[in-house]
Order: structure tokens, then sequence, then C-alpha cells
């Protein structure tokens, strides 16, 4: 049976903005009917791209009746109100991460989208980048057997400047690169670890001026199973840099790159030798353009088709928000924090 395109908006009009439109503009299964900026001109010049309408008031998309669904790619001080209006309309949301700026905002929103009956998918696109996905099929199979340890270094060199940007700005931003590249490698430990119950992490600032928000991260995390997880995230990785290693029983499942200035995406897989000397060793390159938007966007529709939750969920994102203010409470304490509250499992 033929369905309706999703009618949907998209507010902020940014780089992920445009593109976020971009692609729900081209899928055959959704209509982008408006585009939302606070800049008026900005939202024009894409709505003339994407053949949609324009507007700099969030609130008209969050109003319409002829719209189902909203993307919410707005600086993060932002993401909650809106979102919990739309569902309060009962529109379906795409909000990007991280889940609000704090803790307490993910979980109003989860509570908000749970008492409309609306699906809330928050936008944790790394999920979905080919390497990442087939290495996590292959940990599904149990091809490296259970998890020892996990690895993940991740970051870019920021720009001189940074802290006039939104991303400098506390009240906007909730936080630093922790809360900015940080979310993603947290998501991306508890899709293959689940939520550790204890963190340690340290915050430096070391580069930019930007007051009190840091702009690297490193965190220690401990899970139930015994496993461990380190991460590194950075505002000043001068060669864009991502790396993300999972280390079992029966082998490991490394991925490299994310295409464009981070380098080919790659996913190595060694598997040991019972008998010790080196792994049987594999290499997959995948040097294609970026699809993980085009895939979570398809994700979406198919969870508002199905009625089902797609990876990514609110709860993905109350989990990943959960971790990320255990590290700041850590960081600020010099301790490490135990976690409490419902445990996200293997996705």
């Amino acid at each position: 049976m033929n369905r309706k395109p999703v009618r949907t908006a998209v507010v902020g009009c940014g780089l992920i903005g445009k593109r976020r439109a971009q692609v729900a503009a081209a899928n055959v299964g959704s209509k982008c009917v408006l585009v939302v900026d606070s800049n008026i001109e900005v939202a024009r010049a894409l709505a003339k791209e994407v053949g949609a309408e324009s507007s700099a008031d969030w609130r008209e998309a969050v109003r319409r009746e002829d719209i189902d669904a909203l993307v919410v790619a707005t600086p993060n001080g932002f993401l909650a109100e809106i979102s919990i209006a739309a569902a309060a309309h009962g529109k379906h949301v795409l909000a990007e991460k991280p889940m609000g700026r704090t803790l307490e905002e993910a979980e109003h929103m989860r509570a908000a989208f749970s008492s409309a009956g609306r699906i809330l998918k928050i936008g944790l696109n790394h999920r979905y980048h080919p390497a990442i996905a087939e290495a996590h099929r292959q940990f599904a199979r149990r091809e490296i057997g259970d998890v020892i340890n996990i690895r993940c270094r991740y970051g870019h060199g920021g720009r001189p400047g940074y802290e006039k940007e939104w991303r400098g700005n506390r009240e906007l931003s909730g936080g630093g690169e922790l809360t900015d590249q940080g979310v993603h490698v947290v998501d991306l430990i508890h899709w293959f670890a689940g939520q550790p119950f204890e963190v340690f992490s340290y915050l430096q600032t070391a580069v930019w001026p930007l007051g009190d928000l840091e702009d690297n991260a490193f965190g220690l995390m401990r899970f139930e199973s015994g496993a461990i997880a380190t991460l590194h995230t950075s505002w000043t990785q001068w060669k864009n840099l991502f790396s993300l290693e999972i280390h079992g029983t029966h082998g490991a499942l490394c991925v490299e790159g994310l295409g464009r200035s981070y380098g080919i995406e790659t996913l190595v897989r060694h598997i040991r030798k019972p008998e010790g000397g080196a792994p049987e060793t594999s290499r997959v390159e995948y040097p294609g353009e970026d699809r993980s938007w085009e895939l979570e966007w398809e994700d979406l529709l198919g969870s508002l088709a199905g009625g089902r939750a797609g990876l990514g969920s609110a709860e993905d994102g109350v989990a990943a928000m959960r971790t990320l203010e255990a590290m700041y409470r850590s960081a600020a304490t010099g301790q490490p924090v135990e976690l409490a509250g419902e445990v996200a499992g293997h996705a």
C-alpha cells in the first residue's frame, strides 16, 4: 500500500539543517514543506533549493496542521523547548544530538513524547556509517566474543573564534567538546557495551579561549560485565581523526575514518588464533559518500510507518545524556561517579 509522504518542517537552516532538508526533499517517502531560521534570508535561500516555504518563526512549524514531523537542527539550547512544543501539537520529531543541554531536559523530552504517543528520534547518525554498522552486525553475531575493552578517539582542530560562536556559549551549548562530539562517542560505546555503572573523567581547556568549556575530554568507564572503555574527544586534534576499537575475547573490530577530512572509512577485523601468533586479519574500505544522513532518515520513516523505535531512540538519547552528566560530575569532583537509574542494553 502506498503511503502519503511525511510532510516535514526543518527548524534551523545551518549546515546540518540544510543537509536534513535536502535529504527530506529527495526522499519519495517525505516532502519538505517548510524550513525555518531566525535569519529569514537563510531560510528563503534553502526553501528555494528544496521547494519549500520559509519562515522565521519555529512556532509556525509546530502549529501547522499540514506538517507531520519536524527536524530540529538548532543550537542545543533550543532543542528541548521546540521538540516538547512539537509533541504537544501531535508532531513526530528528529532532534539533533545532544538530547538538550542536560539530562533533565532529555528526560522532559522523553516524557513529552511518551505522553503524546509520538516518536522522538535523536540525530545520532554515526550508527549509520557503514563500517560502524557492519562492525556492530559482526559484534551482534558474536564474531569477536564478549567485550573486553573499547577505545575511541574523535576530534578535529576547532577554529579561531569558536568562543564567539554558539558552541562557545554555555547557555546555548550546555557543554564543550564532550557534549559536542563526545555524545557520539558515548552513544557508540553504549551501542556495543551498554551503559557503564561507573565513570571517571578529566576535562581540559588547552588552546581555545572557551572559559569554563572544555576543548578536550578524557573518560574511563567500567561496566557490569567487567569491560572497560576509554575515550578522548578533542577540539585540538589538528588532523581530523576518528578511531573506534572494540576488543573481545575472540578478536577485535577496528573502525578508522568517517570519510572526507577524517579519511576513508575502514573496518579491520582481527580474529585471534587459540594457539597464539598473528591473528587472521581482514580489511574493508568504504570509500563512497557519507550516506548516514539518508539511512537515518529512512529509519525514521520506517519508524513512523511501523510505529516502532529505530536506532537513536529517545531512550538512547537519555542514556547518552545520563553518562555525559556523570562524566561532567566526575570532572568537577575529581572522583569516579556511579550511574543510577535504568541501564541501556545492547541495541
